[in-house]
């Protein structure tokens, strides 16, 4: 079950695009629970992404903080306790500082990452090589930020075939997604049925996953732009994550 939670979170803050609306798609307090099953049926795990509004050195921004862990019979053969941190710009959602905690079957990193922009360079603290990193960069994100980010802009106007991208920082790298637009389709879910775009990322095939074009996301077609479905194939059997609870949206969950 290795990085599974690491897809969930990397997956679902990379789903919309383009101009900026004037409502904001979330707001402190909002808090989404997600069900992980593996090959639909036996459940792998939970993942939780909340907001809050802090004070960092003296500026009020947005902190966010994205939780996954293993649980029943999946727990026993592979233990995954993952925390992903991040503050970033209240008005542009720029991040400041991004931490990571991860230990997946004893796989294990520590970082926290400080973006300076009067210097453009991420400074990247590795607590568990004992190694400091500086990387240079320009408009980029981090895995948490992007999430909040891309759920204000328009999806509007998006036609099958439309494709958009991000530059990611992660790792001490800096990554470039891409995600496919499908279409929209109603989807059952047990909050109803919800109105929802899908898209496609562009993955790359290997170790983990199938083929390049082996994630489909569901994101909610209203103002809040939540991911509500997705599904991975990979190399043995298929990852599920539907959301499962709520609370603090800041606009209205639509169901058709």
């Amino acid at each position: 079950m290795k990085k599974y939670i690491l897809l969930l979170i990397t997956v679902i803050i990379t789903t919309t695009t383009f101009s900026q609306e004037e409502k904001e798609a979330f707001k402190s307090g909002e808090w989404l629970r997600y069900k992980m099953s593996y090959s639909g049926f036996l459940r792998a795990g939970t993942a939780i992404l909340e907001v809050d509004e802090k004070d960092l050195n003296g500026k009020k921004v947005y902190y966010t903080k994205g939780s996954g862990w293993t649980s029943g019979m999946i727990k026993w053969f592979f233990k995954v306790d993952d925390v992903y941190e991040s503050y970033f710009d209240k008005n542009e959602v720029k991040p400041y500082v991004f931490k990571r905690k991860i230990d997946e079957g004893g796989y294990k990193k520590h970082r926290i990452t400080n973006f300076d922009y009067n210097t453009n360079k991420a400074y990247v603290q590795d607590f568990e090589n004992q190694k400091d990193t500086t990387v240079a960069f320009s408009n980029v994100q981090d895995m948490l930020s992007s999430f909040y980010y891309l759920r204000n802009q328009d999806v509007k106007h998006m036609e099958k075939g439309d494709e958009i991208a991000i530059d990611m920082f992660m790792d001490s790298q800096i990554y470039p997604f891409k995600l496919r637009f499908l279409g929209r389709e109603v989807l059952k879910t047990k909050f109803g049925k919800i109105n929802s775009l899908i898209f496609r990322p562009l993955v790359q095939s290997g170790r983990v996953f199938k083929a390049q074009e082996s994630v489909t996301i569901w994101i909610t077609d209203d103002l809040n732009k939540i991911p509500i479905k997705m599904k991975a194939d990979l190399s043995v059997g298929s990852l599920r994550a539907e959301l499962e609870a709520y609370k603090g949206l800041a606009n209205d969950f639509k169901k058709s």
